[in-house]
């Protein structure tokens, strides 16, 4: 039997142990959960024959050493900042690692230790990083083998409700981690390149700057920017690219919303608020607002935020409960974006019935015989319930694939990497599309620059 270690058993791991255990007899596999929740660790594998839930306390060198030691390849889906000392075991012990997350500096400076080692560190395979930089680059490659140069790209991805459990005004509900929501677009300037000119977009200003994509069955959506797309230029070989933009979906309408909490100050992770634990949702709200001796807190966020009562923002505030005066943040020493999430949480947190979706999609531009052209790419996938999310399917099975065909040595190339190689995306795709992940292209008139116009 060949060991396969999954660190961390919380939401984005139900479809990446569904499917390997699915595997483990044909593929002799024994499949070892850890985390430091026993119960989560065992609710996968119960009666199952090749699978275990054990304790594991990623903070316990000896726990963590041992479990790695006794295994043949690591999956980590703990939170980034762990992933680190995990893979310095598996440097130790020789062992093969796979994480869906954003490769850091510090996972970087194992390169060549891994190198050395002849031992594969795959990372930023789940869905965004991952199954965006595989799509992307599947394309890119085909258009670049036939002669063709690249002058445009924009990639968007966004982890949305499913029409049929869409039952709110802001159209939306937590399908991965709330704190990242919460926080979305902070600590930088947006960057991107748009039609040869660069361009900035400050945190405060970022949900008002919004562009708007149609996906065929699917309908309207709009996006805003991620913080940096400059980084892509070097990893996609875009160095040349007259148009580079990378940004997150939502629906139509929510990027408005949500600009309230921003020029409110109500997604801050500054600082903490006195007395967080007993304080009511009408008084965090009124946190933000001027003193007065006879407006009450709705009447001065309506003249704060300069809406109007039978406007839709306000409908959409007062959906949230925000002015109870009975509910409490109940989190001590909590920052207001913290604060902000728990009020979120109440409304926006999936029914066991619910579905999410996630949808992708991609612009090509490019020039071939001084003619140009443009593909559009795009992949919609809805979940089956609380538990078998979309999202955990799109993180999940990429990660699942990536460690079998690891183990299996069908991806081999040693040391610290990202999923945009022959070798990994061609056999990874063509199963996520046996698994119903689908990509649709379309040849489509190029829209991109301009010379003659200014911008």
């Amino acid at each position: 039997m060949r060991n396969i270690l999954i660190i961390g058993a919380g939401r984005s791991a139900t479809s990446l142990i569904r499917y390997l255990l699915d595997k483990s007899e044909e593929e002799e596999l024994f499949i070892t959960i850890g985390d430091i929740s026993i119960q989560a660790a065992q609710k996968f594998t119960t009666g199952h024959p090749n699978a275990r839930g054990i304790m594991l306390d990623v903070f316990n060198d000896v726990q963590r050493k041992n479990a790695v030691e006794n295994s043949d390849l690591v999956i980590s889906m703990l939170p980034a900042r762990y992933h680190v000392e995990v893979a310095k075991d598996c440097i130790e012990f020789g062992k093969h690692m796979v994480t869906a997350s954003y490769i850091s500096d510090q996972m970087q400076s194992l390169n060549h230790k891994a190198q050395a080692k002849g031992l594969v560190f795959m990372n930023e395979i789940g869905v965004d990083p991952g199954i965006d930089h595989m799509s992307a680059m599947q394309v890119i490659d085909r258009i670049r083998a036939k002669g063709g140069k690249m002058i445009l790209f924009e990639s968007f991805t966004g982890g949305l409700i499913a029409p049929e459990s869409d039952n709110n005004l802001w159209n939306y509900k937590f399908t991965w981690n709330p704190r990242n929501v919460v926080v979305a677009g902070q600590g930088g300037a947006a960057e991107f390149i748009q039609e040869g000119k660069y361009k900035y977009i400050p945190y405060h200003r970022l949900f008002r700057r919004t562009e708007f994509i149609n996906i065929e069955g699917y309908g309207k959506f709009e996006v805003y920017a991620n913080r940096n797309s400059l980084k892509y230029q070097s990893i996609y070989g875009l160095d040349n690219v007259l148009t580079l933009y990378r940004g997150t979906i939502r629906r139509v309408g929510f990027s408005r919303a949500w600009n309230m909490f921003v020029q409110l100050g109500m997604t801050d992770d500054g600082y903490t608020i006195p007395d967080s634990e007993t304080m009511s949702y009408r008084e965090f709200v009124n946190l933000f607002l001027p003193y007065s001796p006879s407006d009450t807190v709705e009447l001065k966020l309506r003249h704060a935020l300069r809406i109007e009562q039978d406007d839709l923002m306000w409908d959409k505030l007062e959906e949230l409960d925000l002015f109870n005066k009975n509910k409490v943040i109940g989190i001590k020493d909590a920052t207001p974006a913290m604060a902000l999430q728990k009020i979120l949480e109440d409304k926006w947190t999936l029914a066991p019935k619910d579905k999410d979706m996630i949808v992708m999609y991609h612009k090509f531009g490019y020039e071939l015989d001084g003619k140009q052209y443009q593909i559009d790419s795009h992949m919609a996938l809805i979940g089956e319930d609380q538990t078998h999310t979309a999202m955990a399917k799109t993180v999940g099975l990429p990660v699942a694939i990536a460690a079998l065909k690891i183990l299996n040595e069908e991806i081999t190339t040693p040391g610290v990497q990202l999923p945009i190689t022959k070798e990994v995306y061609e056999p990874i795709l063509k199963e996520l599309e046996e698994n119903g992940i689908i990509f649709h292209e379309e040849e489509v008139k190029y829209m991109g620059y301009n010379p003659d116009n200014v911008h």
